[in-house]
């Protein structure tokens, strides 16, 4: 089957979260399946850059409010299948974010940059943008890419199946109505059976309402999105396409995440000799500032700093950590204020607290390797692949029961006998306190401990069960555009 995925991010040239590295790792395992892949990509400068063999296979003319955008193909260093970008240097080659001139300061002609890539995407899976070679699907991963499918619905008889996929509903791509006729859309899609929401014109629901199939990264997370509590004001539109949405969880890299192999390691080791955890442990602790004990627990977390990761609740549950004596460390950056409030933890506990402001790739293997126990206590996680790379590296989770985390991490009973990591439901400081207080306990038991790293360690987290699941998807989407496809909204 030929499949295009269409998406603003890719690992490791793009990467704000958890989509660069599905889009960095899916497309390859579905062409290991046999699968005729190729991505689309916005002509953000790191993509411009790393393109080699780069021909020009179409040229669109000034849309969008560029003098000139171009279709290029090239391959991107490392990447095995091909790769489309979308050249426009007015609306992409900028310095600063992808998506943000700076933190919690949006481009204001986003609607334009990223209506271009869903055109764009839409023109490829009609074959009317590269004459060689069309799509059987076009996958759209996230708001970014969802106006492909809207596109998409314009010119049903030509046109790809489209599968939209939800990586997380809290980012929806909000911009003014009246900007809609920047798009070039029908007046007719600027209506509630279209992509109106609340006078606003909304792209994450132009993947919700023109997609033949919709997926999102696990099974809990697709049931939760279609309730009040985690719908983000779109439940009542999932509701209305629930027969056609699916939830598959994320698989990992697991040769880029692999304890055996990985370079940014002080030692490398694996489930049968686990040796070099210690190791790493100690050169965290220096590397940290903190006090090199093998006795002392140590907790980590790699996140963006924001209210959905919950992170009030690990400053709730701080004191009672410290209190044990166990360690802290964490890397991330985005709230200012709790940006700050970590700075001032580490602060009041030098010995025992080290928060490095930033995101640092390679500094993420090393702490996911150095700590005991990886802490993700969301409050809402549509996947979350923190969990599954700590599950991976032996180091145990410590997660709420939401998302990705409720599908991927087991509670462990009271003797450590079963599961692979501290679960807890309620989203509260004193709820996360008493998991992290069970994980001091069982640490306190080495073989006990042992064995729940053995048994995350053992879980398959490779993509190739999400793969496979995927090409059902497919299978259903072209099965759905040739019986009803999804049309445009009638006046």
């Amino acid at each position: 089957m030929k499949v295009l995925h269409v998406a603003a991010e890719m690992y490791p040239w793009v990467k704000t979260g958890g989509l660069a590295d599905v889009v960095g790792a899916l497309p390859e395992a579905l062409a290991r399946r046999g699968a005729d892949v190729r991505v689309l990509l916005p002509g953000l400068p790191a993509f411009i850059e790393a393109l080699s063999e780069v021909h020009t296979v179409c040229d669109f003319g000034a849309v969008f409010g560029a003098a000139r955008v171009r279709l290029l193909q090239g391959h991107l260093h490392g990447l095995a299948v091909p790769a489309y970008v979308v050249d426009a240097p007015f609306l992409y080659r900028r310095t600063g974010g992808p998506y943000e001139s700076e933190p919690g300061r949006p481009w204001d002609d986003n609607l334009q940059r990223f209506g271009l890539l869903g055109w764009a995407a839409a023109n490829l899976a009609a074959g009317d943008a590269h004459r060689d070679w069309a799509p059987e699907v076009m996958h759209a991963h996230d708001w970014h890419a969802a106006m492909g499918c809207a596109y998409g619905a314009l010119n049903v008889a030509d046109h790809a199946a489209c599968v939209f996929t939800i990586h997380n509903l809290a980012y929806q791509g909000l911009f003014p109505g009246n900007d809609f006729h920047l798009l070039g859309l029908p007046s007719a899609f600027m209506a509630p059976a279209g992509l109106e929401y609340h006078s606003h014109v909304s792209f994450m629901k132009a993947g919700l309402k023109f997609a033949d199939r919709i997926t999102t990264v696990s099974p809990t997370y697709a049931r939760e999105i279609a309730t009040h509590d985690y719908g983000a004001g779109l439940d009542g539109v999932i509701r209305g396409r629930q027969a056609d949405l699916s939830g598959i969880v994320n698989g990992i890299d697991d040769e880029v995440w692999d304890p055996a192999r990985d370079s940014a390691l002080a030692a490398r080791y694996d489930a049968a000799a686990l040796g070099g955890k210690a190791v790493c442990k100690a050169a965290l602790q220096a590397e940290m500032g903190l006090p090199q004990s093998a006795d002392a627990v140590m907790f980590g977390l790699v996140s963006r700093l924001t209210s959905q990761k919950g992170l009030d609740l690990l400053l709730d549950a701080a004191p009672a950590l410290l209190r044990e004596g166990a360690q802290l460390v964490v890397q991330g950056s985005g709230d200012a204020a709790l940006e700050q409030a970590f700075r001032a933890l580490a602060a009041a506990h030098p010995t025992q607290v080290c928060a490095r402001i930033g995101y640092d790739e390679a500094l993420a293997h090393r702490l996911i390797a150095g700590v005991d126990a990886i802490l993700v206590p969301s409050r809402f996680e549509p996947c979350g692949l923190t969990q599954m790379y700590g599950l991976r590296y032996g180091t145990v989770p410590v997660v709420r029961h939401v998302g990705g985390l409720a599908d991927t991490v087991q509670d462990v009973d009271a003797t450590g006998a079963q599961g692979t990591g501290f679960v807890f439901h309620a989203a509260t400081g004193r709820a996360l306190e008493e998991a992290l207080l069970r994980a001091l306990r069982l640490y306190r038991k080495p073989a006990a401990w042992r064995a729940v790293m053995l048994a995350g360690m053992a879980r398959d987290l490779s993509w190739g069960a999400a793969a496979q699941a995927y090409e059902g998807v497919y299978a259903r989407a072209v099965e759905s555009r040739r019986r009803t496809p999804r049309r445009p909204p009638q006046r």
